[in-house]
């Protein structure tokens, strides 16, 4: 798979911080998007949508960058701070399986790593409430987290591999 050579210097940190801001606001407008499904914690999680294609485009490491940027201020944002656990735990074990997924996926396989890492994320979220509630109780949603995030996944996945193939061909002509 091609990765571009890394930016240096002004060009990297304006790369990342437009990515960061795209994944903001994408974030908090999806925040005021009323969910249908009457579980906590479901939502589509468009954001990530920036996250698997920084990942695959930029590197684990900027993609890293990115995301706790992004979760640290969409937590300031929406004035939300409890969602920073909760956030920094599923974004922090979701971008660790992307980081190993990218090892072993080709370019055509993008839309399959995110709702494997989707369905991680949904876990770390689950055992950050776990330890911050100190009951393993919460662990009874995650039957209905995993299919909410394998959907969910899938369709960002589908959509970072169609932004990555169409910027692809935008660069080559």
């Amino acid at each position: 798979m091609w990765t571009p050579p890394p930016a240096k210097g002004t060009r990297r940190l304006t790369r990342l911080a437009l990515l960061t801001a795209i994944a903001l606001t994408i974030f908090l407008v999806e925040a005021q998007i009323p969910v249908p499904i009457p579980i906590p914690g479901v939502k589509l999680g468009l954001a990530n949508i920036v996250t698997v294609y920084a990942v695959f485009v930029l590197g684990c490491g900027d993609a890293l960058l990115i995301l706790v940027c992004r979760v640290f201020l969409g937590a300031v944002f929406s004035g939300q701070m409890m969602t920073l656990f909760y956030s920094r735990g599923g974004g922090l074990l979701c971008w660790l399986v992307m980081v190993l997924l990218r090892r072993v996926l080709t370019r055509r396989q993008i839309w399959l790593c995110s709702p494997i890492a989707a369905i991680f994320h949904n876990l770390g979220q689950l055992l950050v409430a776990a330890v911050m509630l100190g009951t393993w109780v919460v662990l009874a949603y995650l039957p209905y987290l995993v299919i909410a995030g394998a959907a969910s996944g899938l369709f960002t996945g589908l959509c970072a591999q169609f932004l990555i193939h169409r910027l692809d061909a935008i660069s080559r002509s």
